[in-house]
């Protein structure tokens, strides 16, 4: 069973000076912070996989896909170059199954 998550305040003007240290332990212990700016609450910090296992509702699997291909860049890749892929991959795949129906007459 997983650990519940721990929430400490911290003022806005604290986060932006410790931020590393602050992100840090969002990481590796689970903590989340509640952001304040004057004394409002204004965010929360919380880590990714706390993020995916408890705000995000979609598929799990489906997330990571976005991510990893967030992280390699994938997800610039536009409409249009999708769809040339698309008509390469079905135009080549076609040639083959010709190739092959020639061999077989």
């Amino acid at each position: 069973m997983k650990a519940k998550a721990t929430v400490k305040s911290i003022e806005a003007l604290e986060a932006r000076v410790h931020f590393g240290s602050v992100m840090t332990e969002v990481e590796r212990s689970n903590t989340r912070f509640l952001v304040s700016k004057r004394g409002k609450p204004k965010m929360v910090m919380l880590s990714i996989n706390d993020y995916m296992e408890n705000v995000l509702k979609g598929d799990k699997l489906l997330t990571e896909i976005q991510l990893k291909a967030s992280e390699s860049g994938l997800d610039k890749i536009t409409g249009e170059e999708i769809e040339t892929e698309i008509i390469a991959y079905r135009l080549e795949k076609a040639d083959g199954k010709e190739k092959k129906t020639r061999k077989h007459k």
